[in-house]
């Protein structure tokens, strides 16, 4: 019988399959931003974002410790914050006054 032949008995000698590397040409960043321009590609940099100014932060140690949050709309809340910050009272004792002064109204009125 005869012996097969060993297909990998060469592979300590040097390599014939060794690839060779292209030397990569720079490519000027200006030229691959005027391309982009002319085909309508958008930059992948985040937008400038409308900067509305921050809120002052609320910190107060006034007892109230339960959270009491609900739906509302952009307008009733920034209405609720500028009535707070125009007494110079916490957003807590705002809605106390409020509560107060329906109570004091009395009557019953809804709205939706």
């Amino acid at each position: 019988m005869s012996e097969r032949v060993n297909a990998f008995a060469n592979l300590n000698e040097v390599s014939v399959f060794d690839v060779k590397s292209k030397p990569e040409k720079p490519v000027a960043k200006d030229a691959v931003d005027r391309l982009a321009d002319d085909n309508g590609f958008l930059s992948r940099q985040p937008r400038k974002a409308q900067a509305t100014p921050a809120r002052k932060r609320r910190v107060y140690r006034t007892g109230r410790n339960r959270n009491f949050s609900m739906k509302a709309t952009n307008e009733a809340v920034e209405r609720f914050y500028k009535m707070a910050d125009e007494r110079k009272v916490t957003l807590g004792a705002l809605l106390e006054l409020a509560l107060d002064a329906l109570d004091r109204a009395g009557g019953s009125r809804s709205r939706d």
